[in-house]
């Protein structure tokens, strides 16, 4: 175990569950799809997939399970995961469904508009194959994004996940990345809460510190955290950087970096695979965050939601040349 209580990288790769998309952008911006534009793309894309990218090219050992179309799509998908070191063993291929999609069009004042096509996908069609079995009992670490509360059948991956990967003594993080609208019914609230209980490190945003804490007061939310079992809170703040609190009542800041944004779509999921890949590999927290910090805000000076992931290299690089924001 690390310092924090995260498992070792030694112990297996870190794994996430669910969706693998390709995401489609509009080049210019404007609102909605109701007249022919011009788009880009395919680009790899999905929250889990966008993690676990981030991860391998950090150099954490990486995997994930998930399921996609056999198709371009799909195959554009694995080829980049695979390519940038993440175990593809358990992504399986559906032969009657397509790959996942999201066409992006950009607003003028930033927001975005989506056409999604998730659940009538081969992303809705996870299952625990003998693969994916076979690569959750090699594993250290599991991550959970709150996006794959949203797909049928990953539930009970996860809760599979959990039990194994705790029984080997390994670790879990949570990513609540869900606003508190979509939690659903009754049993998917239940399930978000199970995991905001047992995770070991939670890497909220904005409004999801609040409803995964259930209070509305920062303070009190970090508080609430970490009186559970988790040993570290790693806020993220966006152009206001990063905060991790701990358990032992530390609080470190690290400052965001000025950057000229081109697409901040990712920009999150790669900030979480950063900072579990580098707490995996045994750094500190002031370097981790350091280079969490730089691999969200370098990936979102490109277009495509994972097309800035770094290696360490390329982010010791972006470090020693972009000014860092100061307060």
């Amino acid at each position: 175990m690390t310092r924090t209580g995260l498992a070792l990288d030694t112990l297996g790769p870190t794994i996430t569950i669910g969706e693998i998309l390709v995401e489609i952008m509009a080049v210019d911006r404007g609102t909605g799809f109701l007249e022919p534009i011009t788009l880009i793309g395919p680009y790899p894309s999905g929250a889990p997939a966008i993690f676990i990218d981030q991860c391998a090219r950090i150099g954490g050992a990486a995997g994930i399970i998930a399921c996609v179309g056999d198709d371009d799509f799909g195959r554009v998908n694995v080829a980049r995961l695979r390519a940038d070191g993440t175990d593809v063993s358990a992504i399986s291929t559906d032969p009657d469904f397509p790959t996942g999609s999201a066409f992006v069009r950009y607003r003028n004042d930033g927001s975005r508009d989506f056409v999604f096509n998730i659940a009538k996908s081969a992303a809705a069609k996870i299952d625990l194959t003998s693969a994916g079995r076979a690569l959750i009992d090699r594993s250290g670490h599991l991550h959970v994004m709150g996006t794959a509360f949203a797909i049928p059948g990953a539930a009970e991956i996860i809760q599979h996940a959990i039990a194994v990967i705790r029984e080997r003594g390994g670790t879990i993080s949570f990513d609540p990345n869900v606003r508190k609208e979509l939690l659903g019914d009754a049993e998917t609230r239940a399930r978000f809460a199970r995991l905001v209980d047992i995770a070991d490190l939670i890497l909220p945003s904005g409004e999801e510190l609040f409803v995964a804490a259930g209070v509305e007061d920062e303070g009190e939310a970090i508080r609430a955290l970490l009186g559970r079992n988790a040993k570290e809170v790693a806020l993220k703040r966006g152009a206001g950087g990063s905060t991790v609190f701990t358990r032992e009542g530390r609080r470190i800041d690290c400052p965001a970096f000025y950057v000229e944004e081109v697409d901040p779509t990712g920009a999150g999921d790669c900030f979480g695979g950063a900072y579990v890949a580098c707490r995996r590999l045994g750094m500190p927290i002031e370097q981790a965050l350091l280079y969490a910090n730089a691999a969200g805000a370098r990936n979102v000076t490109v277009r495509g939601p994972m097309e800035g992931a770094g290696t360490l290299a390329e982010l010791d690089a972006f470090i020693a040349t972009t000014p860092a924001r100061r307060s």
